[in-house]
């Protein structure tokens, strides 16, 4: 296995050696190497997986001593088949996208060097190599990104996630000197294990290292997976081509739960910094799906949408769900590089005609016509409540008896809870001819995603997780109190019910008049349309720091 995690990364390097001596004399074949190398790395990636599922140890193999540590455990060979998968279908797609564009060769070779980064990037063993490719991601993205130099929009806007990034490296720096400071080594497994044996051993401005550091990681996790506040770059970094949005969405932007996943022996001696992770991939999540729908541009609903996926991300590890996140970020990356991929495809296609038939569906969705006849509300409120629960009590039993202990798998079950009863509720609201036929299909797909999703996130936490014990000190150190923990799911159901009657009511012009709840939507809509004015906001403090740049400037009289 050393053998191949050195070859791995090594082997998008060569072709991007190769491509910038050879570029004049290859032409337009320098694709085809690029691609050729590809091919051969996720073969590569392929069988260091199989060999880590065949329950191969970990190894590691170190390239200059106390640096440059390459890892082979069950995260890195798993992450490495997604970057190896994704970038090889991005190339591929890029043969012909490119084609007419200036500078063919130079934007395959900078393909290459952030395949080769990325897959360093997972597969670092000690804190110099990670940080090493933690920046160089960021360095390769703005030169990506802002691969077109005739626009202004992408050369900003690159120049705007550069900057981002750069902040969330020096958490990272800083968490790394800690640990460095604290423990005399670079390298990550002296380091989890020293944590692991002797918790709690070091204090630095009267906080706990391991809190102080978990801080700092998530930080970095932040800004690398925009998280509100720092979300901002995400959206707007569309102009770039398409094969880079398609890159970026899919592979770079989940380094934040890579992060903390490689992280975990750090983030289970903590607990506050889990219920941070919580909140704000909780805040993100809402946020980014509530922007998305307000977005007229596809490629732009596409990067709110990645944002709110980001955010429940964060959310999942910060509910002890490690694993689970690792496995919606695998699910996220390939699902929304196939919408980039295809967003062009359908805006030629749209131009032409709409293609939407006027059926049920598409007058309730999109002209928001209320259903002429609807089914009684009793029995529909009846389904909402008892068919998810009912789900949710299944999926609970064909994975672990135990779950209903852990409070993370509690929490994103309910959301599951809550999904499956707005989807039975919106049934009540359509009009068809055939409510039952209807309830079936959501009843249905309710149950395929649950059910999957519990079964497939707990292969993974077996596999990344072997040891029991430490998948439950996880859970451990994301709980909170059991009586509050009762008392934040009785609001949040409270809440959402009382939200279903009092738009059922509303509907019926009983507690509020339509005009009124027009005028209440139009403020909302003028609210998320301005995006809650975090640009403007952000726009503000430039202008204010550049006057007061200048002011100082005058003030000293430099030149």
């Amino acid at each position: 296995m050393e053998q191949l995690i050195v070859l791995l990364p090594a082997l998008p390097l060569f072709s991007a050696l190769f491509i910038h001596v050879l570029s004049s004399q290859l032409g337009r074949r320098v694709a085809d190497l690029s691609v050729a190398t590809a091919v051969l790395a996720f073969i590569v990636a392929a069988v260091l997986l199989g060999l880590a599922l065949k329950g191969n140890d970990a190894s590691q193999v170190a390239i200059g001593g106390t640096w440059g540590v390459l890892l082979a455990d069950p995260l890195s060979t798993l992450m490495g088949v997604l970057i190896a998968g994704i970038s090889l279908i991005v190339r591929i797609y890029s043969v012909r996208y490119m084609v007419e564009e200036k500078g063919y060769g130079r934007f395959f070779m900078l393909l290459d060097l952030m395949t080769a980064t990325l897959l360093i990037m997972v597969a670092a063993g000690d804190l110099l190599t990670l940080l090493v490719a933690w920046h160089l991601i960021g360095v390769l993205l703005y030169f990506l990104l802002g691969f077109d130099t005739r626009s202004q929009t992408a050369s900003r806007y690159a120049f705007w996630t550069l900057i981002t990034y750069r902040i969330g490296d020096l958490a990272l720096v800083l968490a790394a000197g800690l640990l460095f400071h604290a423990y005399g080594t670079w390298t990550l497994s002296e380091i989890f294990a020293q944590i692991t044996e002797n918790p709690g051993a070091h204090n630095y401005f009267g906080f706990a290292l391991e809190e102080l550091v978990g801080t700092l990681l998530a930080f970095a996790a932040f800004a690398r997976s925009a998280q509100f506040f720092l979300h901002t770059w995400l959206p707007y970094t569309m102009d770039g081509p398409t094969p880079v949005s398609a890159l970026m969405h899919a592979g770079i932007v989940n380094a934040g739960g890579f992060l903390i996943n490689r992280f975990a022996p750090v983030f289970v001696q903590t607990d506050s910094v889990l219920h941070l992770l919580f909140v704000v991939g909780l805040v993100t999540a809402i946020i980014g799906s509530v922007l998305m729908l307000t977005q007229n541009d596809i490629k732009k609903a596409l990067g709110y949408s990645t944002m709110g996926q980001m955010g429940f991300m964060i959310m999942e590890c910060g509910v002890g769900a490690f694993s689970l996140a690792i496995y919606h970020l695998i699910a996220h990356g390939l699902f929304k590089g196939t919408l980039f991929l295809g967003a062009g495809a359908v805006i030629n296609e749209a131009r032409a005609h709409d293609g939407v038939p006027k059926d049920d569906l598409y007058t309730f969705v999109v002209e928001r016509r209320p259903a002429k006849v609807r089914q009684p509300w009793l029995v529909m409120a009846g389904m909402t409540l008892a068919v998810p629960i009912i789900i949710l009590f299944i999926a609970h039993w064909l994975v672990a008896q135990n779950y209903f202990q852990q409070q993370g798998a509690i929490v994103l079950l309910f959301f599951g809870w809550v999904t499956g009863a707005q989807l039975l509720f919106t049934a009540y609201r359509m009009d068809t001819q055939n409510v039952w036929r209807l309830v079936g299909t959501v009843v249905f797909s309710f149950a395929v995603i649950v059910l999957g999703y519990a079964l497939i996130s707990h292969a993974f936490d077996l596999f990344l997780y072997s040891d029991p014990e430490f998948r439950s000190q996880i859970y451990v150190a994301a709980g909170i109190d059991v009586f509050w923990f009762d008392v934040l799911v009785v609001l949040t159901t409270v809440v959402i019910v009382a939200g279903w009657v009092l738009t059922y009511y509303s509907e019926q012009n009983v507690l509020i008049s339509q005009k009124k709840i027009g005028q209440i939507w139009l403020g909302f809509y003028a609210l998320v349309s301005r995006e809650f004015y975090i640009i403007d906001i952000y726009a503000w403090l430039t202008r204010t720091l550049l006057n007061a740049a200048a002011r100082l400037n005058v003030l000293l009289r430099w030149r």
